[in-house]
């Protein structure tokens, strides 16, 4: 459906994120990947999605005048806001159980921006989901962390893993966004194009 509607347009998904891509396929859509390094550092006054849409525009501006005129990129940036500060993807195993160990028996915000950027405009939507976790032990941590290596996700876990299965007690607000992405807004959005 998506993908007739934009068959005029080339999508450019700027992401190493095995999820967001999957979602892209589960879309329905035509994409190509194109990868840039950025150095992710936003100002330290930044709160929650100001964080997120910060730099989900920083990783569009890499590909600043090189896009075509039909061509959309899509940026996006996620961190899980927890005790009034971002967590972003762990340094080393200790940095992960630190995080875990502070998520158990609370609740959390995974906060997603994603970044449209043609030519002429850049646009950002976001989207706040509200995570609560059972009380989790160390060897429950212990046991996901060698198991399923989640070094590569915020906040050190992945939602649709183990953890998810036994560690989340609920959520309020969209399950995809959790994984990295809002997809029913990423759909609304190039829908109206």
């Amino acid at each position: 459906m998506l993908r007739e509607k934009l068959k005029n347009y080339k999508i450019i998904l700027a992401s190493g994120s095995p999820r967001r891509q999957q979602f892209f396929r589960d879309l329905d859509l035509d994409f190509e990947i194109r990868i840039k390094e950025v150095d992710e550092v936003y100002p330290p006054n930044l709160t929650e999605e100001d964080i997120t849409d910060y730099l989900a525009v920083l990783k569009s501006d890499a590909f600043e005048g090189e896009l075509k005129e039909n061509e959309i990129l899509v940026t996006s940036d996620t961190i899980v806001w927890h005790r009034n500060q971002a967590l972003g993807k762990p340094k080393d195993y200790d940095d992960a159980f630190k995080m875990l160990q502070s998520l158990s028996n609370s609740t959390h915000k995974v906060i997603t921006s994603v970044c449209f950027k043609t030519k002429e405009k850049t646009q950002v939507i976001n989207e706040t989901t509200a995570v609560t976790f059972h009380p989790i032990t160390d060897q429950e941590i212990d046991y996901y962390l060698a198991t399923y290596s989640p070094f590569d996700k915020a906040g050190s876990y992945g939602i649709q893993e183990w953890i998810g299965y036994v560690g989340v007690a609920k959520i309020e607000g969209s399950y995809p966004n959790v994984m990295g992405m809002p997809t029913d807004k990423v759909y609304h959005f190039l829908n109206q194009l």
